[in-house]
């Protein structure tokens, strides 16, 4: 149930500088004294919300190990091209079609692992999958046909479809809308950290073992995730319901007719009348015990089989959020920003393996030293700069958060991209010194990075009640394009032209990420108009709060 009975999902009270409203407030001084806790903590000491620093960041820790670990299985097929091909009798074609469908997979089966999460917990779902790549790594280097090798990268997209949707709602889970940016870009960081490294240590595991080890040395990663996992990774889901103290369980309050848009200083006299604002902060009852370390262990909660299986009907939920137009649209920002990884993962090898630069498999790992730089730079812009300007921004708008705020940290993109593309497309056309390749992907790197997390950062900020479900749906569209531009990348740069077909790609960079104004100014009302269908959504969904 949410927490502050906003009437438009995404505009909520974040600063309140002058202390007029009581309700749950982050600790500490100075600047953070003012800042509400969104969502409203429980008083159970097992809310996830009131878990110690160190439990938290735990649980952060082992989400990025599965996204790390899942990611590089998933990318490691790039040093082993050449081998396995020759190996197995499977063309280029045969082996980058498979991986287009794990990429598809990667998407589809998004529905059905978070409908299982929403069931049974998000540990299973971590575990299972984490045991079936294993499986799945383990059998791919005996491969000999191209069925079977279809077969293990659709099994491979299926199991590794979690690392898209439920590491990003266990973040929600755990930490208050005024400090996920950080941790959303710790996610963003492992996942690409997994395109930088997986190349980088693959093609020398390739070269000193044979292609097969790259294989056994992933679900060897897989193995040390399993058990990090299994013994550090507490269950996140849980129902605060019934542990709010004084506060309002029913969000009978966003069921009142939608009023015309207000500015926004009316909107947070609205959030001050609301019944969760006028409540006492939450304090963590005592006389509720914490679980033991053992029951923590357990890899699927018993409340999940006592509550009605609607494991089917969830699964379509997704295709459901797709009605709301902010959740196709983050998907298509996602997929946007994006789809330049695929562009650089496809073209990169083409360029610097061929003259002047005549690179090795391994010089060519070593490249991809440059996307690491950019996405770490990525994370501690989105994650330490990005929380601290929405706070700003809130506290410029006496203390009312708007979703869109989170789409001004996409200036930069508006430049990088044009100017990452140009820099790669034309230097290679024109020959130029090989480090204004390897900077260029790291440009890039740095834009997808960054527009990953903030995609998924202004979805979650919208619909945070149905954070999964509308992730999900955000997954499905930004895969399917991936899944297009894979099929068309190679045919588009060779007959275009390295500089013709970059320059065509700076300017559709620069035309999809100046499609973020008309949405900040007219998002809001996107959301208001979507609020009556999405407060019923939210009534009728088991295990949300």
């Amino acid at each position: 149930m949410a927490d502050n009975f906003e009437s438009t999902p995404g505009t909520f009270l974040l600063v309140d500088a002058h202390g007029e409203i009581t309700t749950s407030r982050a600790h500490g001084t100075g600047a953070e004294k003012d800042i509400v806790l969104v969502p409203a903590p429980s008083s159970h000491p097992d809310d996830p919300l009131n878990w110690s620093p160190r439990r938290k960041k735990l649980s952060a820790l082992c989400m990025a190990a599965y996204v790390l670990v899942i990611g590089i299985c998933s990318s490691a097929l790039y040093s082993t091209l050449d081998p396995l091909s020759k190996a197995t009798g499977l063309t280029y074609n045969d082996l980058n079609s498979g991986t287009g469908y794990m990429f598809l997979l990667l998407g589809w089966g998004c529905p059905v692992w978070q409908a299982f999460a929403v069931q049974y917990g998000k540990r299973p779902v971590y575990l299972i999958t984490l045991a079936g790549t294993l499986g799945v790594m383990v059998w791919q280097p005996h491969i000999q046909t191209n069925g079977q090798w279809i077969a293990a990268k659709i099994l491979q997209g299926f199991f590794g479809a979690p690392m898209e949707s439920i590491a990003e709602i266990t973040v929600s889970d755990v930490f208050f809308t005024h400090e996920r940016g950080k941790y959303m870009a710790l996610y963003a960081l492992a996942l690409g950290y997994s395109n930088g490294i997986a190349p980088l240590i693959m093609g020398f595991i390739n070269d000193g073992q044979g292609y097969q080890w790259v294989f056994y040395w992933c679900a060897i990663f897989c193995a040390i995730a399993f058990a990090l996992v299994f013994f550090c990774m507490e269950e996140t889901k849980f129902n605060r319901t019934q542990y709010l103290d004084g506060q309002a369980t029913s969000n009978s309050a966003h069921k009142t007719n939608e009023q015309p848009l207000k500015n926004d200083n009316s909107v947070k006299d609205d959030l001050e009348t609301s019944p969760t604002n006028r409540t006492q902060p939450t304090c963590i009852n005592t006389d509720l015990t914490k679980k033991s370390y053992m029951a923590k262990l357990k890899p699927i909660e018993r409340s999940g089989f006592q509550q009605k299986n609607r494991v089917l009907g969830m699964t379509l939920e997704p295709f459901f959020l797709l009605r709301f137009p902010i959740v196709v649209y983050a998907g298509f920002l996602y997929g946007s920003n994006i789809i330049w990884l695929s562009v650089l993962n496809a073209t990169e090898s083409m360029v610097l393996s061929a003259r002047p630069y005549n690179m090795s498999t391994s010089m060519l790992g070593l490249t991809f030293i440059a996307p690491l730089v950019g996405t770490t730079l990525a994370a501690c812009y989105t994650g330490l700069f990005g929380d601290r300007f929405i706070l700003h921004l809130a506290r410029r708008n006496s203390g009312t958060f708007q979703a869109e705020y989170r789409l001004w940290l996409f200036i930069p993109s508006l430049f990088l991209i044009p100017f990452g593309c140009i820099l790669f497309g034309v230097g290679a056309y024109h020959q130029v010194h090989w480090f204004a390749i390897v900077f260029a992907m790291g440009v890039i790197s740095f834009t997808t990075t960054a527009g990953s997390q903030m995609s998924i950062a202004y979805c979650v900020d919208c619909y945070r009640d149905l954070g999964g479900e509308a992730l999900a749906a955000v997954i499905i569209i930004r895969n399917t394009m991936a899944f297009g531009i894979g099929y068309a990348v190679t045919p588009w740069a060779v007959n275009l032209g390295y500089q013709n077909a970059f320059i065509l790609g700076a300017f559709l960079g620069l035309a999809h990420n100046l499609t973020i104004f008309p949405v900040i100014k007219w998002g809001r009302a996107l959301r208001q108009r979507t609020a009556a269908r999405y407060w019923a959504k939210v009534e009728e969904m088991p295990g949300h709060h």
